[in-house]
């Protein structure tokens, strides 16, 4: 009997049975998710899901469908099945990294929502949040990178526990005191309660592993460092939230969009000619590896986005990542504060910004009252702009930098 155990014990250790358990985890949360969708469907003219279709059959019928549901992160126009699916879900937060080695990256083009800083030494990282625009397919995410504190603060403003997906962060657990207070990350999620066994965070260094992450060396198709490859699996990641008791309502029956506050959202408004047809900007002016470019489509009434001079892409589909609305708010940088490199970044209280849609700017500047607040962008006159409908991209730039555009 010991023996038979022991050969049961290995056996399930395997990475085919992970393999295998994992796509039964799959298609447990795909039959949840197409109930789900029956019910919001039901009855309604010109929409049938079955039962038995799961979400890849769901899925399959978007490209027939008309948009005309709001996204409440971004106000872009999706269909009943996709409305249907992330209502099922709250939002994720992914810390991805921007290195020049890493690049392309995988998956940011579905992103709702961006945030784009220096993590250190000039490098800039972002802060993806997935939502809506990660309902229509399975979304692979890389290279998946560690958090520091400054993202923390913009990932609470989505609903307040987010699923909150990275490799680690800033922390002084060793207790060497080389990671300064103010930049512990590490330490500032468990101080908002989402640092807790089968929490809200999903951290490879805590307790989230495969198959909602795993490392994947051949990705580029040429040899990278290790810290480059990571990746993740949205759709693992909300089964595995569901088991957690964090799909769209927790554990105690709360909706995750209770405490979230949406932006204001506008149709297109484009103006012939465009004023704001490219706009540059350097983070460190060192680093040009990290300077950016946008520049106005005026088929698509957006921006499409280059870095170091060079096309920006989805490395899953090869599309130029391309954003309706280009944010620059202008932050204090201080550092770096402590032996290990960190920066910090002011999120909280008021600055300047630049708000670029539609082909023009506005020139106003943003609002956070407190770490957990939502951001505000206002007009010149101190009004809460509108959004274009579709993806936003908000680059923290250091105050005093200068944006050409």
């Amino acid at each position: 009997m010991k023996e038979f155990l022991e050969k049961i014990k290995k056996f399930m250790s395997t990475k085919a049975f992970m393999i295998g358990a994992s796509f039964l985890g799959l298609y447990l949360l795909s039959t949840g998710v197409s109930l789900a969708l029956f019910s919001y469907l039901g009855g309604e003219p010109g929409v049938n899901v079955d039962l038995g279709d799961g979400l890849s059959g769901s899925r399959s019928k978007i490209k027939d469908l008309p948009k005309t549901e709001e996204c409440p992160i971004n106000g872009g126009k999706f269909t009943k099945i996709e409305k249907g699916i992330w209502e099922t879900r709250r939002p994720l937060a992914v810390m991805i990294e921007n290195h020049a080695d890493s690049r392309p990256a995988s998956g940011i083009s579905k992103a709702d929502v961006v945030y784009e800083a220096v993590a250190e030494g000039g490098i800039t990282r972002f802060l993806a949040i997935f939502y809506c625009g990660a309902s229509s397919q399975e979304v692979k995410i890389a290279p998946v990178r560690s958090a520091r504190i400054y993202f923390i603060h913009w990932a609470q403003e989505y609903g307040g526990s987010p699923i909150f997906m990275h490799v680690g962060g800033a922390n002084d657990f060793a207790g060497y005191g080389d990671t300064a207070r103010d930049a512990r990350a590490l330490e500032y999620l468990e101080s908002i309660g989402w640092r807790i066994p089968k929490g809200n965070d999903f951290d490879t260094t805590y307790d989230s592993g495969f198959p909602v992450f795993w490392r994947n060396y051949e990705r580029l198709g040429k040899e990278v460092a290790t810290e480059h490859t990571m990746m993740a699996s949205l759709d693992e990641a909300y089964a595995q939230a569901e088991k957690r008791g964090y799909d769209a309502k927790d554990s105690e029956g709360d909706s995750w969009d209770e405490k979230y506050v949406p932006w204001r959202f506008a149709d297109d408004a484009k103006k012939d000619p465009a004023e704001a047809t490219k706009i540059s900007f350097e983070f460190w002016s060192n680093k040009p590896d990290y300077n950016v470019i946008w520049t106005f489509d005026s088929s698509q009434n957006g921006y499409l986005r280059e870095n170091d001079g060079q096309k920006f892409t989805d490395f899953e589909d090869k599309s130029q990542v391309f954003a309706k609305n280009v944010v620059v708010m202008f932050v204090r940088e201080r550092g770096p504060v402590d032996k290990n490199l960190h920066m910090l970044y002011t999120t909280t209280g008021t600055g300047e910004a630049l708000i670029f849609q539609n082909g023009r700017v506005i020139k106003g500047s943003w609002r956070k009252d407190t770490k957990e607040a939502r951001t505000k962008f206002l007009d010149d006159k101190g009004a809460e702009i509108s959004f274009v409908r579709g993806t936003i991209w908000i680059e923290a730039v250091p105050a005093g930098n200068e944006v050409e555009y």
